[in-house]
């Protein structure tokens, strides 16, 4: 009887993996999976409604600082999209010229900036895209190792970047500070980098060594595409513009201004709203920003891409989590990794493990966050104890599972909705290659170096290692029950 109880609590859990493996929008399925979970409450656990509604308000009310964190990330990304900064950056990152044996590694560095300065995989994609695999085509390259190249750089930014939503949902999530969150693990995201492009250098040893540039590249670009990029992702369109007509190296000032006060310890949202100002002003100066008024439009689109689609879901997901909390929904998933993990850090591995298997079943990485993220850290607090520094820096590992797990883990999933847009804008962008999704996969490397080694690092504790990354084990934290 306990376990069909179990059972029929978690449900909810089940129903919305299955909407999304179904292909529904996690706006929609978030919703119509918190309904079940109410209904699943007043059965089991006899709840009223006003409690259930009360309930779910609660927890919706512990994100309200990451919404606004959220709309200014957004907001910035527009405008660093928008003002030139976006477009200084690649043009500075391709100065030397480019061939066959540099085309992939170059692309994956500039992609790594670019989405570290924009906050989006898919908007780094989109830009990216039209540029290196026509680059490619004039090159002479390996399309394949491109693309996937420029897919794993889109994604580092998306993991480590200051204004990325998933590095900002996944670290609120945890009740860690999003500086905190980028130092722990810093130096093993850059030591990924390194290895991931030393690979893609030495797959492309092999090839001619040609050189070209970025304007024939873009001179290149069909309409066609030109137009299926205009009607996806405006912005990209602008930014590709401002590559071929040139923008001015002083347009990084403001990336670099929002590196070094996230450095220095400034809060989230005023490295943020530092950021947007400098653009603002150094926009003007340089010509970028043509009038306040198309600055303040861009504000506007970053504010309304965020409460159209990110905001509203994470809402419905954290009522969601609040009502499955409620009725210790968890709890038996809680109590079997408890049983199966002998020390803290088998415990952490199975959080890891169960970030990649939750991003697997809802084909997205942000239903990842918000549903696997308050379950790996109510199976810590619940079986952990230590000193509060201690059990922080677990709760950094956890948000870094979190992001890490669900933004590189998804380009190792075939069915996950980051490879159906991957490939999709590629096929759009470069429609004289068949574009396989495991192919792809197969060449990513930065993916597969960073979600095998932290699993591993995490499990054997060779994370001591790489400066900051540890967590502490025994005797310092120890599980309550061992």
């Amino acid at each position: 009887m306990n376990v069909i109880l179990a059972i029929f609590k978690f449900s909810p859990v089940f129903l919305m993996a299955g909407l999304m493996i179904s292909g529904m929008d996690a706006l929609l399925a978030a919703p119509l999976a918190a309904v079940w979970a109410a209904i699943v409450a007043f059965i089991t656990d006899k709840l009223s409604f006003n409690e259930i509604v009360e309930t779910a308000i609660d927890n919706v009310k512990e994100m309200q600082l990451v919404f606004f964190i959220l709309m200014a990330a957004y907001a910035m990304a527009e405008i660093f999209m928008s003002a030139g900064v976006a477009a200084s950056i690649i043009n500075v990152s391709l100065k030397l010229g480019l061939s066959a044996k540099t085309v992939a590694v170059t692309g994956f560095l500039v992609t790594c900036v670019l989405s570290v300065a924009t906050g989006t995989s898919w908007g780094t994609f989109a830009a990216a895209a039209p540029i290196f695999l026509w680059l490619n085509h004039i090159v002479g390259g390996d399309i394949v190792l491109t693309t996937a190249s420029i897919a794993g750089g889109a994604c580092f930014g998306d993991n480590i970047g200051l204004i990325s939503d998933t590095t900002v949902v996944s670290s609120g999530i945890q009740k860690v500070e999003v500086i905190h969150r980028i130092k722990h693990q810093g130096v093993w995201s850059l030591l990924c980098l390194t290895v991931a492009a030393i690979i893609i250098f030495v797959t492309s040893m092999h090839l001619p060594g040609i050189a070209a540039n970025a304007n024939e590249a873009i001179a290149a670009i069909p309409q066609e595409v030109w137009d299926n990029l205009n009607q996806e992702r405006p912005a990209a369109v602008t930014l590709l513009n401002q590559v071929q007509e040139g923008v001015s190296p002083i347009m990084i000032i403001p990336l670099i201004v929002v590196i070094i006060t996230a450095i220095k310890g400034l809060p989230t949202l005023a490295c943020l709203f530092l950021g947007i100002i400098t653009s603002l002003i150094f926009g003007l100066f340089t010509g970028t920003v043509t009038s306040i008024s198309a600055f303040l439009d861009s504000i506007l689109t970053g504010f309304s891409d965020a409460g159209s689609w990110v905001i509203v879901m994470m809402m419905w997901v954290g009522a969601f989590g609040g009502i499955m909390g409620k009725i210790n929904a968890f709890a038996p998933l809680s109590n079997l990794i408890s049983k199966i993990s002998k020390n803290v850090r088998q415990l952490m591995f199975y959080n890891g493990v169960l970030s990649i298997v939750g991003n697997a079943a809802l084909s997205d990485e942000m239903a990842q966050i918000v549903t696997i993220g308050p379950i790996i850290k109510t199976l810590t607090e619940d079986n952990v104890e230590g000193s509060e520094e201690d059990l922080y820096k677990l709760r950094l590992r956890n948000a870094t599972f979190s992001d890490a797990l669900g933004v590189f883990g998804s380009q190792l999933i075939p069915w996950h909705v980051y490879m159906t847009f991957y490939i999709g804008i590629a096929s759009a962008v470069y429609p004289l290659y068949k574009f396989n999704v495991f192919e792809i996969i197969s060449h990513n490397y930065l993916a597969i170096i960073a979600v095998v080694s932290i699993l591993l690092l995490t499990l054997t504790g060779l994370d001591r290692f790489i400066p900051l990354f540890k967590i502490p084990s025994e005797p310092d934290v120890k599980l309550k029950n061992k």
